[in-house]
């Protein structure tokens, strides 16, 4: 059996319109700025394909240190697509999933960002309780409180 060659997942992408709102809501939920700087020009438009690009991103770590989003707004080019609106049964990258100690705590500090319950909190067994939410710009977020042996 070969081994991979894969090391980590480094970081999951999500582009936005307001840097700021994204950053305060991500900081409430718990992540904390590791960055945030301006990526533009050729070579990066070699990798993306996207030509002379101009992004400003932010580089936000959870507390464990080991997973990070990486937020980005297009100055230019300027965003094609929309996604955000999508169903979670929709094809593609739909949403992020969060591990927090007292999901109602967590929804009550995520509300006062514009955080909308998407359905209902509700409990799988005695594993998790369970909700998905839409967060700034309607991004799909999933958040998961651990209970009993999970915790």
């Amino acid at each position: 059996m070969t081994q991979s060659k894969l090391l980590r997942m480094d970081n999951v992408g999500i582009v936005v319109e307001s840097l700021d709102d994204a950053v305060s809501f991500f900081t409430e939920l718990g992540l904390t700025l590791e960055g945030r700087g301006m990526v533009e020009g050729e070579w990066a438009g070699r990798i993306t394909g996207l030509g002379n690009q101009r992004v400003e991103i932010a580089m936000m770590v959870t507390p464990d240190g080991h997973s990070r989003l990486e937020l980005s707004r297009f100055l230019a080019p300027s965003v094609v697509a929309d996604h955000r609106n999508a169903p979670v049964n929709a094809l593609g990258y739909l949403r992020a999933m969060f591990t927090v100690s007292d999901i109602d705590e967590t929804l009550d500090r995520l509300r006062k960002h514009g955080a909308q319950l998407v359905g209902e909190v509700v409990q799988y067994e005695d594993s998790y309780r369970l909700c998905y939410i839409r967060g700034p710009e309607g991004l799909l977020i999933g958040l998961a409180e651990p209970l009993g042996s999970n915790r």
